[in-house]
């Protein structure tokens, strides 16, 4: 029995090789009845790709991944099933069963909330590949079928944040605040990384400024997010950005002639006058990765797999240039070198403080267990080191600077 489950970890220890880009903290043994026999080579003919979205083509969010998809699936060759509006319930796992039974070898759910559900099928049929995005227990729960992916899109985050310093800068200069806002869905890591993120970014160029951040409950609703975006325009934020999912928020900047920063696409068509630049991850190439693994009959996917500039993985979109402050373009090349170069490392914690002083030491809950533990230590050599010890961002600081006037969990 000891020797088993001495095979069994040394099997997780070799899948988890597969990661791209990324570390991955394996901690826990899977349970005794687990075993794997690998994957064998699948013709890229009889190769058909799930793909579970929360929304449809209307959320910035979903639309992301569905382009995504369709590129890579094109690009290799193989056939796509999108199954869209699919809720964080048991209809994401009657989907995914449903896809299997259609013939499906890749399943991928988009949405955070999906992942116990995916994890369920996954545990039923394993010789099908799931993958999931934004989830948090691969690394702990070691089912060889089952992965989670993201990408190092505070960097694309930070550097939308430059440009936007830069335009807050002119805006200062004019006589205007130095006071932005910020429209999130829920008071997750993943929003908190993303808004701090894009706040330091504003905050190299512009040292004084300040952020509030509201929180809408929702990742679509156009509506709240719209009514998020006003109230932070009546409290006087002089540019806003996002990481919520419809036009609301574009939509009322324009309307308000309030400069807007969006996330996963260009909003320059319709808000012409106010969008600025954009963050996006590009799932394309995390697609195309299982789909040559399924192909080559690879079994070492990765529990987590991160991507980041170099990988193609995160994006920022257009520089509307007739928003932008003059020199924008050139310093946003400048600050993506020292990025992928790592000179730059966003969460320095020479940069921020928390509660007046600055971090020498914080533990971020990694595994997610059911207590929340704070369980990993989060800074290393000066950083704060997100997605290094799974792909879903665990940043969950709030730092000076930055207030929060509600949220919603």
């Amino acid at each position: 029995m000891k020797m088993k489950k001495v095979f069994v970890i040394v099997l997780a220890l070799i899948l988890a090789v597969g990661c791209i880009a990324c570390f991955t903290a394996c901690n826990k043994e899977p349970a005794e009845e687990e075993t794997f026999a690998g994957f064998a080579p699948i013709a890229k003919s009889n190769i058909k790709m799930g793909l579970i979205t929360l929304h449809d083509s209307h959320s910035t969010y979903d639309k992301n991944f569905i382009d995504a998809a369709e590129a890579a699936c094109q690009n290799m060759g193989v056939q796509l099933v999108v199954k869209s509006n699919i809720e964080e319930s048991d209809a994401c796992y009657n989907t995914a069963v449903e896809l299997v039974e259609d013939g499906c070898n890749i399943i991928f759910a988009d949405s955070f909330g999906h992942e116990p559900y995916i994890l369920k099928a996954a545990k039923e049929y394993p010789n099908v590949r799931f993958a999931h995005a934004t989830g948090t227990t691969a690394h702990t729960e070691l089912v060889p079928n089952f992965y989670n992916a993201f990408a190092n899109i505070y960097e694309g985050r930070y550097l939308a944040g430059v440009a936007a310093g830069m335009k807050l800068a002119e805006l200062v200069e004019e006589g205007k605040a130095a006071k932005i806002g910020y429209v999130g869905a829920y008071t997750y890591a993943e929003v908190v990384s993303g808004y701090t993120s894009f706040f330091l970014g504003v905050k190299s160029i512009v040292p004084q400024v300040t952020m509030e951040v509201t929180f809408t409950g929702s990742w679509y609703d156009e509506t709240a997010e719209r009514e998020a975006a006003n109230k932070l325009i009546k409290n006087g934020c002089v540019l806003i950005s996002q990481h919520a999912d419809s036009m609301g928020a574009p939509s009322a900047c324009e309307e308000a002639k309030i400069p807007n920063v969006t996330y996963n696409l260009s909003t320059k068509a319709q808000c012409p006058n106010t969008y600025l630049i954009g963050s996006r991850i590009n799932w394309a190439p995390y697609f195309t990765h299982l789909i040559s693994c399924t192909i080559n009959g690879v079994t070492a996917v990765g529990f987590d797999w991160v991507g980041g500039f170099a990988e193609g993985s995160v994006e920022i979109t257009e520089l509307n240039t007739t928003v932008a402050a003059e020199g924008t373009a050139a310093k946003l090349e400048e600050v993506k070198a020292k990025l992928v170069s790592g000179e730059i490392k966003v969460f320095d914690t020479n940069n921020f403080t928390v509660n007046g002083s600055k971090l020498t030491s914080y533990n971020a809950d990694v595994d997610s267990d059911a207590n929340f533990t704070k369980d990993t230590q989060a800074i290393i050599n000066g950083y704060f080191a997100e997605s290094l010890y799974r792909s879903a961002p665990y940043f969950d600081l709030t730092i000076d600077g930055i207030t929060l006037l509600d949220t919603k969990f």
